[in-house]
This record gives structure tokens, sequence and C-alpha cells, in this order.
């Protein structure tokens, strides 16, 4: 048995090469093949002079089952299988995934792994489900209510319009008139990601929130729901209230500010803040609040370039005005060289359209950045309000060289249907 030791241990060593550098793990059939051949070559070792014992025959047997296991668990759980639809009510799906209603109370879907999709009455979408990307939903009109089973991996995403909502395990609604160019959703519980236009990259929505997006306004609006149980899906929720918190668009949006508090006597007093993450995970009313424990002048003249641009968002979202136009005036003021305080010019134009009559400062904010930055991060949205704010100042006559340029340069932007809807009315 001395004689064959360092042999078998070299195959075995060889072995656990192959096992760990093999483009997958090995299958139950490639196990067994290898198991086989092993087996053969031990019954041709007992018939030879040099007699392998059982003991390190079963050694080498269980020392195989062994690395097999730990290198199929080094890889990692398999993949999950692909989602498939189990039933559909309402209607049917044809071919490349369009949803077809068959009567009048919209389409609701059911899937093998738990989730659930219904489209409003009327709602027109299509389905696209792919064994890598997942299940993707196009909605393409109306609102669609989905309660989507929690998984490892991202594996939902539904899309309407130019936004794009991901999501892991959740239950909310999305909506989407391409007519008025609105998108709105409602989080019942989970969490989903956001992007598009006016929200950018990964914007986060939380559990009671619904986010309101009008494209035509460059308006972005964040409302508190009441809690409420998940909704089944497939019935319409009840509309829960508003949080006062959120004005009508055009109302007076000074009404409800607290009176300025006084500067706090002491810097080092200023909380340490995140508060782009807290932005980013939608937690407006704690950056506000800790603006205001720590003396909201302390806070402008102190706080740091990102926390100034996070403060001017939140207070944004919660139609602070005043706040709003004070941070990003901060922003200019204190970085005048940033990237931060061009983008500020852009920000202060979408702040004064708050203003009941503030279309004419949002104007001459939108020629400013559109002078300073002609191909930046706000460049398309700035031409855009530009073109809507001198059709309604001035008259089409007014706005139409402005749509001509905006399709030249955004051909596919979101004010795009507006421009050509303009240029058509000319014609």
């Amino acid at each position: 048995m001395s004689h064959d030791a360092p042999e078998d241990s070299r195959a075995l060593a060889r072995l656990t090469e192959l096992l760990r550098d093999a483009p997958a793990p090995p299958s139950q059939v490639q196990l067994e093949r290898g198991l086989s051949a092993l087996h053969t070559r031990l019954a041709g070792r007992r018939r030879s002079p040099r007699k392998l014992s059982w003991t390190v025959a079963f050694s080498l047997v269980g020392a195989l089952l062994l690395v097999a296991a730990l290198v199929w668990r080094g890889r990692g759980a398999p993949p999950e299988r692909p989602v498939a639809v189990s039933r559909i009510e309402g209607g049917q799906l044809l071919q490349g995934g369009y949803l077809s209603e068959s009567g009048a109370s919209g389409i609701r879907l059911s899937f093998d792994e738990g989730s659930q999709c219904a489209l409003s009455p009327g709602g027109r979408g299509r389905l696209r489900i792919d064994a890598k990307t997942g299940v993707r939903l196009l909605l393409d009109r109306g609102s669609a209510s989905l309660r989507i089973t929690k998984t490892r991996e991202p594996r939902w995403s539904v899309e309407s319009g130019p936004f794009v909502v991901t999501v892991k395990g959740t239950d909310f609604t999305v909506d989407w008139d391409p007519t008025s160019e609105r998108f709105e959703l409602t989080l019942r519980h989970g969490r989903v990601v956001v992007s598009g236009p006016l929200l950018g990259e990964d914007f986060v929505v939380r559990p009671g929130q619904k986010l309101s997006v009008s494209l035509p306004k460059a308006e972005t609006v964040i409302t508190e729901e009441r809690a409420a149980a998940p909704a089944s899906v497939g019935t319409t929720p009840a509309a829960p209230a508003a949080s006062p918190l959120a004005a009508e668009p055009g109302a007076a949006a000074t009404a409800d500010l607290p009176a300025a508090p006084k500067p706090s006597s002491s810097v080092t007093s200023l909380p340490t803040r995140q508060w782009p993450a807290a932005l980013a995970n939608g937690e407006f009313d704690r950056i506000l609040a800790e603006a205001e424990r720590a003396g909201t002048e302390a806070t402008l003249e102190t706080a740091p370039s990102e926390d100034l641009f996070a403060l001017a968002d939140a207070a944004r979202y919660r139609r602070r005005v005043e706040l709003a136009q004070s941070a990003l005036l901060a922003q200019r003021r204190r970085f005048p060289a940033s990237p931060r305080s061009t983008e500020a010019i852009f920000l202060l134009g979408r702040v004064a359209e708050l203003r009941a009559s503030g279309r004419a400062t949002a104007l001459s904010r939108y020629d400013e950045y559109l002078a300073r930055a002609p191909r930046g991060t706000y460049a398309a949205e700035a031409l855009g309000r530009k073109m809507t704010l001198s059709n309604e100042l001035e008259g089409p006559a007014a706005a139409r060289p402005i749509a001509e340029a905006y399709l030249r340069r955004f051909p596919g932007g979101s004010y795009a249907g507006a421009a050509r809807t303009l240029l058509r009315v000319a014609e």
C-alpha cells in the first residue's frame, strides 16, 4: 500500500484540479462516469500483484464525492429557473408578448413562482420573459398593479415610457399616461428603484410613498400615503390621502413654511451627515429635520457641496421653495467652480416654476444654463422646458424654432412628442 499512496495522491490531486477549473459544476452523469472509471481502475489493481486495500478505495471514492460537493457549493447555488405564466384571466398573451384584453375588466396574470400582475381596463402592455434577464413588463398605457415574489436577484422590471422600475420582491402600482407624459408609482410594500428623466439613476422609493413625475412640467413630487395592508392584485386599491406636505401644483408653496430658526451658536453642533444617501433612499423629511435642528442658516454656510445639493432636492420635493432656492444659491456662492454650481442654475429654474408667477424667471435660468453647459447633464430638460415656457409665454411662433432645435439634438428625448406636436400644428 505504501507503494501506491503517492500515485493515488497525485491522481486525486489532479481530479480536484480538474473539478475546480471546470467551466460548470459536474453533472450527475459526469459524476457517475467518473466513479465508474475509478471502480474499473480499482478492479484492475485488485487483479494486479500490487493490491489496493478496500480502505484506500473507499477513501478515494469518498474524497472524490467530497471534492465534487465542495466545488459545487463553492460555485454558489444553481440559477433560479425561468419564470413562466401559469394563468391568464380577462385576455390572452399573443405572439410577441402582446397582452390582448378580451373583456372590459382588465387582464390578470399569475406566474408559477407566485407573482401576480393586473392591467387596468383599457391598459396596454407587452410581456418579455427571458431566462437570463428575467421578466419585463412594458406598460404602453394605463395602470398595472403587481405583487412580486421575493427572489435572490432582481428578476422583474417594469418599463413605462422613459421610466424603468427594478423590483426584487414588492407590492406596487405603476401608471403611465403617454399623452400627458405623466408617470406615477405607489409603493405599498417592499422596495423599488426607479430610473428615468428628472430622477437620474437608482432613485429609491420607500413603502408608503407615491412618486409622481410630470415631464412637460419638469415636476417631481413625492407624497406620503397612509399605511395600508397590501391590496389584492386585480382590484383597485382605495386612494389614500396624501400628506399635507405635498401641495398641489401652482398652489402657494410658502404658506406652510415654519419660521426660520435662529442660527446655531456653535457650528460644532452640526450632525454628521449622510444626506446624499438619505436622498437616494427617499428620506427627505429626515434631511429637512436635521438641517432645522442644526440651524438653517448655519447649515447653508457650513454644509459641504453635496449636502447642500441634497438639501435643495429634499426641499424641492417637499415644495419648500424658499429653502430650496436658498440652498441652491448657497451652492453657487460658496462653490462657484464646482459642476454642482452650474447644475444649480437649471434647478433654480425648476424652483422658480413652482411659484405662480415664476415662469419668466425660470425661462431666463434655462437660457443661462444652456449658455454655460450646452451639453450638460440637464441640457435636454432645460431645452424642453424652454420650449414649453416659450409656448406658454410668447406663443407657438416663438416655440417652434426651439422645438426644431430640440428634435435635432434630442430626437428621442422626453419632450420630443411635444416638439413634434408644435411643428405639426404649424403645417
